[in-house]
């Protein structure tokens, strides 16, 4: 039976509609949401490498958080990699062969965690490098995006932003109950195997993105070390505004609280005896509570003022934190609940409200970038809150050394949870400093958070 030319009509535009948000569904927007789909479903390793470093490289907690520190390092410095696009072109191309290499580069250091991998310091190096891959990736793609929103209406923009954040939100729903389960039947290192496969999909889809060659000519070099400058002369005039650094800050004291994340794991694992198929149902669950995290923001609370929701939400997360003392104390046992259940459901709330409050971070970030550099600014603002996520880490690492935490010591558990929930009431007392944000009404276009960018905040 034939179909007609109206049947197929009505399907490609209930394609465009409804899977990609009104956006034309053109090869290089399909290898774009490709690329962000592998960032999501490299998470397929991200128990894998606690479970490598805490049971095969005997790392205590305090140790196996400086090291997820390390793997938030090139998250930092996303702006020079930007630079480095921008300037340094390969062969003539600024965005297809850095896409090539980070995929390559990818593979070849989940392939080195699956081999030659034997020592704490080949371990930060292989794990550095993949972020290194990820976070470079992510850079070239979010310019990508911001070329073709460039132009655009708001309401586009939006949808494209909201199609790119889709489809790394897809990439980790599908790898987080699988993270768990490979675990039960696999090593390791077979997991790290299976993960080295994906970087490699974004290598063969840089192909699909068209290019065209830098112009050579030294008229077009002098014309882009003009447009460089005056970019670098707009960024510092950004930076140096009142209304731009103070929330900047903001947010990096709102991210630099420490946190417990790497001692609830040991907890979790040696003290609760929770399996790796379980661990993974629980990635699920918060997986899902994150995308009800943005639908409470985007339903109810998007035209809230940013001190009331950053106020309040320091201080609910910090109420519910606390919660965290029933499981540390087994005091669920003694109201019969379950260990299991009570984790599942805590996770669940706390990383709905996580949502809630990362929301505002990539709006605000958004807000404070003015015209001429969004791209570039707002990669420097999620830099400085990936700094914030890094000190996070590391302050966590210090409080577990100093409280004597680890991998079979947990007395000073219930410590640890009242001094890190305690200090998300820290950043209350500089809610003035987003006074200003408050007041402004531009929304500008700003690249989708990358899995990397939201998970700090949320594990925070």
């Amino acid at each position: 039976m034939l179909i007609s030319t109206s049947s197929l009509s009505k399907v490609k535009n209930f394609v465009k509609e409804k899977i990609f948000f009104g956006n034309e569904p053109t090869t290089d927007l399909i290898a774009i949401l490709i690329v962000y789909f592998v960032q999501g479903i490299v998470g397929l390793a991200r128990l894998a490498v606690s479970f490598f470093l805490k049971d095969e490289l005997g790392l205590t907690p305090a140790q196996v958080a400086v090291f997820v520190g390390i793997g938030v390092l090139p998250w930092t410095i996303k702006p020079l990699f930007g630079f480095i696009s921008d300037g340094l072109p390969i062969f003539g191309y600024r965005r297809r062969p850095y896409l090539i290499l980070s995929g390559i580069l990818g593979a070849i250091s989940w392939v080195s965690l699956a081999t030659i991998v034997h020592t704490p310091s080949t371990a930060a190096l292989a794990i550095g490098l993949t972020s290194l891959s990820v976070a470079v990736s992510d850079v070239i793609v979010d310019s990508l995006v911001v070329e073709r929103a460039r132009g655009e209406s708001q309401a586009k923009a939006g949808s494209l932003q909201s199609l790119c954040w889709g489809a790394v939100a897809f990439g980790g729903l599908i790898t987080a109950y699988l993270s768990g389960v490979l675990l039960e039947h696999f090593t390791t290192r077979t997991v790290f195997w299976l993960t080295a496969l994906f970087p490699l999909i974004i290598s063969a889809v840089a192909w699909l993105i068209p290019e065209s060659p830098v112009d050579k000519t030294a008229e077009s070099s002098l014309k882009r070390f003009q447009t460089v400058k005056y970019q670098m002369g707009q960024l510092r005039k950004a930076v140096t505004q009142k209304s731009i650094w103070l929330p900047t800050a903001f947010l990096f004291v709102w991210l630099a609280t420490p946190t417990a994340e790497s001692a609830f794991f040991f907890f979790t694992t040696n003290e609760l005896h929770f399996e790796p198929e379980f661990l993974g149902r629980v990635r699920l669950v918060t997986s899902f509570a994150s995308l009800i995290g943005v639908w409470i923001f985007q339903r109810f609370l998007k035209s809230v003022s940013f001190r009331l929701i950053f106020g309040w939400s320091a201080v609910i997360s910090a109420v519910l934190g606390m919660t965290m003392l029933v499981l540390v104390t087994h005091i669920n046992r003694t109201l019969g609940i379950d260990d299991h259940w009570f984790s599942i459901g805590d996770s669940l709330i706390l990383t709905v409200m996580g949502e809630v409050a990362y929301m505002p971070v990539l709006v605000l970030a958004a807000r404070l970038c003015p015209p001429g550099v969004e791209a570039t600014l707002f990669a420097l603002i999620m830099s400085v809150r990936n700094l914030g996520g890094l000190i996070s880490y590391e302050l966590g690492a210090v409080l577990m050394h100093w409280l004597g935490i680890t991998e079979t010591n947990f007395n000073a558990m219930w410590l640890l949870v009242i001094i890190t929930n305690l200090s998300k009431l820290l950043p209350l007392l500089f809610l003035n400093w987003l006074t200003t944000t408050d007041s402004q009404n531009q929304t500008p276009t700003f690249p989708a958070a990358s899995e990397q960018d939201g998970k700090l905040a949320i594990s925070n």
